[in-house]
């Protein structure tokens, strides 16, 4: 079943909705992030990075657009919105990693990891973002020798975060690399990273495994593509 789309209210484009990124009010009428598209009510999509978002409340863009998309509700809007989304969205990719983590499809460790790379079992390969990149190279070489790919430009795609960051959220020691070897579980992380990094942009400071753009093309299904805009959900949902 195709992904629903919604329409821009910036621009009218149309993509599918989970690419996008959701805001809905609060009983006080703030607009405040649904990355999850569980809040009740009329919602509006957004798909702008995080630059664009920033640009479009400063020039009132933004306020006009959310007017028409809630009917003329009265509406505010966070000084810090760019902000709760960023954060609302590392949350949910850190979320989905600890929720697998205790299924056992979740391998930390190099050797592992390459090893469940190499016998072909390896759906998504994951780099903190100090990670060195040797140790990147080294399992990016053994997930296309396995996935029978080599030659192609298979990589794992670097999260924005330390592996500090990452240790905390999965209760384990060092976690430097991620490894995912059950496909639906990879899929649902991969989408949730890729609408992540789409929002906030390149890091100014790009690993040279893979940047956070690259990573984000890489992954985005071609419907997607065109999530750089804002979008409105025109149903009650």
């Amino acid at each position: 079943m195709a992904d629903p789309e919604r329409s821009c209210i910036l621009t009218r484009d149309a993509a599918p909705r989970d690419a996008l990124i959701r805001l809905a009010l609060s009983p006080d009428g703030a607009v405040l992030p649904d990355v999850r598209a569980k809040a009740p009510g009329r919602g509006a999509w957004i798909g702008v990075n995080r630059a664009a978002l920033e640009t479009a409340i400063a020039k009132g863009k933004l306020k006009g657009a959310l007017g028409r998309a809630f009917k003329g509700e009265a509406t505010s809007i966070p000084a810090d919105l760019p902000v709760l989304i960023a954060d609302a969205l590392q949350r949910t990719v850190l979320d989905q990693l600890g929720l697998i983590s205790r299924t056992g499809s979740l391998l930390t460790g190099s050797d592992r990891i390459a090893d469940a790379a190499r016998s072909g079992k390896l759906h998504l390969l994951l780099h903190a973002a100090d990670a060195g990149v040797d140790g990147n190279r080294k399992l990016d070489q053994a997930w296309r020798v396995g996935s029978d790919r080599e030659g192609e430009d298979l990589r794992g795609l670097v999260i924005p975060l330390p592996r500090t960051i990452l240790s905390l959220a999965l209760g384990r020691e060092n976690v430097v690399h991620i490894g995912l070897t059950d496909p639906h579980a990879a899929a649902r992380v991969r989408n949730a990273l890729t609408r992540w990094l789409h929002f906030i942009g390149p890091d100014p400071e790009p690993e040279p495994c893979e940047t956070a753009s690259q990573g984000a093309s890489a992954s985005r299904t071609s419907g997607a593509d065109q999530a750089g805009k804002t979008l409105i959900d025109e149903e009650h949902e």
